[in-house]
């Protein structure tokens, strides 16, 4: 994807994992028919996923396991899963080819990338960011996504009211995410008792969020609304 400006510093690392059989196999079998092509101009998701219904963008997914059942449990949802990890990609490509589900797609890029130059205005009502990489030492935390240019770009692809979730057990990086969010105007914060069981904010517990309860960190849930106007 060719940028519109240079941007050196990611949130990311691409770690090479072990890819299985089956994973690769996915990847060929599957991505031509659940994989969205990269490109550098804004897509028709109406076109791609064949419908219009409510839509999530998942950013991040992981291993995808979180993601399939969330889609399996709301079929009137539309999900976009964007990852840069094969193996990860091709686990999830695995799971939607074995349960015929049909609201997801996945783009293989970066999620800043994606969101600047190939999401539509006001085009999800939810966008979930859960676990992003907590980038722990204070030089590195230029390398966490959520800064105020990526709050940016959220607001701008979230409808009016559409909601932004993010998860993170490292307490460091709430105190990072609760600052940068309460210092911008385009969001309000929403309490989880108020959300109730609306299914645009369910999280799936995952294995890294099991290992993290684990090691003895807590999880903090975020919930925020996007206003009405810019």
């Amino acid at each position: 994807m060719k940028a519109d400006h240079p941007r050196k510093i990611r949130s990311f690392v691409r770690r090479p994992g072990r890819i299985t059989t089956g994973q690769r196999r996915a990847l060929e079998e599957w991505m031509p028919r659940w994989g969205i092509p990269v490109a550098d101009r804004r897509i028709d998701l109406d076109e791609i996923f064949r419908r219009s219904v409510p839509r999530v963008l998942d950013i991040g997914f992981g291993d995808g396991e979180a993601l399939l059942t969330a889609a399996a449990r709301y079929p009137g949802i539309d999900y976009l899963g964007v990852e840069v990890h094969e193996p990860g990609i091709g686990h999830l490509l695995t799971l939607i080819g074995r349960s015929a589900l049909t609201n997801i797609r996945v783009i293989d890029c970066d999620a800043v990338d994606v969101i600047d130059q190939m999401l539509p205005d006001h085009s999800f009502d939810a966008v979930n960011l859960f676990f992003p990489d907590p980038w722990p030492k204070k030089r590195h935390h230029k390398r966490r996504i959520v800064q105020l240019s990526f709050l940016d770009q959220v607001a701008r692809i979230l409808k009016p009211q559409g909601l932004f979730h993010i998860s993170t057990d490292w307490m460091n990086y709430a105190e990072h995410i609760g600052e940068l969010l309460g210092s911008s105007s385009a969001f309000d914060e929403r309490d989880a008792e108020t959300l109730g069981d609306e299914p645009l904010a369910f999280r799936a517990p995952t294995k890294f969020e099991a290992r993290g309860r684990r090691l003895g960190h807590d999880v903090v849930d975020f919930f925020y609304r996007r206003g009405e106007t810019e």
